[in-house]
């Protein structure tokens, strides 16, 4: 990767999986981290893991950011003049599995919140002072499930089609001002994500899997690029053009039949 061009990074969801080959990658840049998840034992061995091997500087944060209060201290923390963060990595997200009616509504709006609502919250405290200093990146891990119709994931592909429509648009408001927004469209990815949503990993394809640190590679050699998307995976670049050019007849006819409904 060419040289990275930010000193400083938040990262969420950062205790395990995507969020964590962001922190390992980005420490292996030189990069001083604030780890933001709701476990803070894992986010302390991690810090002090990273600060030992690198020689860096690694701050806890053990915050639920979908808790008012608690998410207020990381947008405090984004928006302090006297120590920038120079580039956000929304990656704090989650999800269920089931038919949306029949799924409880706190779960459902909590899925929401993290995935589309928390995001839009940490950029708009970073943004100004990114604009303001002509500087700075963000990174919105989203997913190919945005493109698609997901029975049985219903909010969460709802929550990453928002996430990417802003993540774009946010781009082209800040690109103009010296600000890089990437959003990471991710495909099938090895960590402890599908277990948590109660979603088994024998019902899904085999083949194409990524690792959190192909994923993290990716988004960050795109946010120093300046590229406002990338897909991690040669086999998910091919796809997701033939995802965009189908009707979207053909498309829930595949989604009908590969989810049986």
């Amino acid at each position: 990767m060419r040289r990275f061009p930010y000193g400083a990074a938040m990262v969420t969801g950062a205790s395990s999986g995507i969020g964590e080959g962001f922190a390992r990658r980005l420490a292996q840049e030189g990069v001083n981290l604030v780890l933001v998840a709701r476990r803070g034992d894992l986010l302390k061995q991690l810090a002090d893991e990273l600060e030992s091997q690198h020689h860096i500087q690694v701050k806890v944060m053990p915050l639920d950011l979908t808790d008012e209060s608690q998410i207020s201290a990381a947008e405090e923390r984004l928006s302090d003049p006297e120590r920038p963060i120079e580039l956000l990595v929304n990656n704090a997200g989650s999800s269920g599995s089931g038919r949306f009616a029949e799924l409880p509504l706190e779960r459902e709006v909590h899925t929401a919140t993290l995935n589309a609502l928390v995001p839009l919250r940490l950029s708009h405290a970073c943004l100004p002072g990114m604009i303001s200093r002509g500087a700075g990146g963000i990174i919105n891990v989203s997913s190919l499930a945005a493109l698609l119709p997901k029975p049985g994931s219903a909010t969460y592909a709802a929550s990453k089609a928002f996430l990417s429509s802003l993540s774009e648009s946010l781009a082209m408001e800040a690109g103009r001002h010296g600000v890089h927004i990437t959003t990471v469209h991710t495909g099938l990815t090895r960590s402890e994500f599908h277990a948590a949503a109660g979603v088994s990993t024998d019902t899904l394809p085999k083949i194409s899997w990524l690792t959190p640190d192909q994923v993290a590679r990716a988004g960050l050699e795109a946010v120093a690029a300046g590229q406002p998307a990338t897909v991690p995976g040669m086999s998910y670049r091919i796809r997701m053009p033939l995802m965009r050019a189908m009707p979207r007849s053909i498309v829930r006819a595949i989604m009908r039949r590969v989810y049986k409904v």
